[in-house]
């Protein structure tokens, strides 16, 4: 455990209204992480292992959701960082053991259209809903979280001082030219983007976008993986590519960082799979900009990679290469 976190345990007093469901590496962080600005936390996962590490380190463990809310006291904000298939049904099961004032966060990857429905069934109740998109990863706990908001401004704001410990903060980047007086609440790295659904609306694109920027390096370095079958052939150093290209090139960037980190481990990258997931965001991009009408080549370029990857279009590729076959004689037989 960082220093800094345990020394927020040891200084926090037991008097907590803060909550935090699902305890992977990003909800298990983002409690250490408030624990190092002396904000205290009552956790609850379905792995009782994960609650008895965070207990260990001087969190509130919950048996249960009825025990987290009961080990909170009112108003409370109860963050959901669960796998977006459970997030509705936590939030809903949750919500019974709420009251009037209370707040749910959902900090997780959900469907912002989702966020309206959830909202409207708490409000019956009186309890207050924020949607979160949150990036930062596994590294969030060091760098701290870049935070996209979606809620009622009044309730929003009286979760600042949450946001504020979570942000990476203004120190983090340079200050963009122009920009003066006081830091504006972007430069520390959260944001009210709008009413509900808004946060997850902005996270959405966000790692639609992400999807874009690694395929783009992806293709790039597998251009140069094939260099030297090329005339003139070119037999180049990859890893040493993407180090240059770190320093003062216009690609330069955290996942350009986190690609020559990679390489350095394996220059050939023979542990990872050839088949690349795709989670709902990078759909869900590509939905929206079907609705809004706007053209979204790259982003719906590098999702149906996405699919390729893991061999959705065999059955396409057969079609292509039979009707090749019938009208050409082009006989391609399949690979053993």
């Amino acid at each position: 455990m960082p220093e800094a976190t345990k020394r927020g345990f040891q200084e926090m007093s037991q008097n907590a209204t803060f909550g935090m469901i699902g305890l992977g590496k990003m909800g298990a962080n983002i409690v250490r992480r408030l624990a190092q600005h002396s904000i205290p936390s009552a956790v609850y996962d379905v792995n009782a292992d994960a609650i008895a590490t965070l207990a260990g380190e001087g969190a509130i463990a919950a048996k249960d959701m009825a025990d987290l809310a009961a080990k909170l006291t009112a108003p409370r904000t109860v963050w959901i960082m669960v796998p977006a298939s459970v997030t509705d049904s936590t939030i809903a099961a949750m919500a019974e053991h709420l009251e009037k004032g209370d707040t749910i966060i959902d900090g997780g990857n959900s469907y912002y259209k989702n966020d309206l429905t959830n909202a409207a069934l708490l409000a019956e109740k009186g309890i207050n809903f924020v949607d979160v998109g949150t990036s930062g990863g596994v590294y969030g706990l060091e760098r701290g979280y870049s935070l996209m908001i979606g809620g009622d401004a009044a309730v929003v704001a009286s979760l600042d001082p949450i946001f504020k410990a979570l942000c990476p903060g203004v120190e983090s980047a340079q200050r963009t030219p122009g920009r003066t007086g006081e830091p504006a609440q972007s430069e520390y790295g959260y944001l009210h983007c709008g009413p509900v659904g808004a946060g997850h609306f902005v996270k959405m694109i966000h790692n639609g976008i992400e999807y874009g920027m690694m395929a783009a390096f992806a293709e790039g370095l597998a251009i140069f993986d094939a260099a030297d079958e090329m005339t003139p052939a070119y037999d180049l150093d990859i890893p040493a590519i993407t180090e240059v290209w770190r320093r003062g090139s216009v690609v330069a960037s955290w996942l350009l960082d986190l690609t020559a980190q990679a390489l350095v481990e394996s220059e050939e990258l023979t542990e990872y799979s050839t088949q690349v997931s795709d989670s709902g965001e990078g759909r869900w991009t590509v939905q929206a900009a079907i609705e809004a009408g706007i053209p979204a080549h790259v982003l719906s370029a590098s999702l149906y990679s996405r699919f390729a990857s893991r061999n959705n279009d065999e059955f396409a590729n057969r079609v292509l290469s039979a009707m090749r076959y019938k009208f050409g004689g082009h006989n391609e037989k399949p690979q053993v």
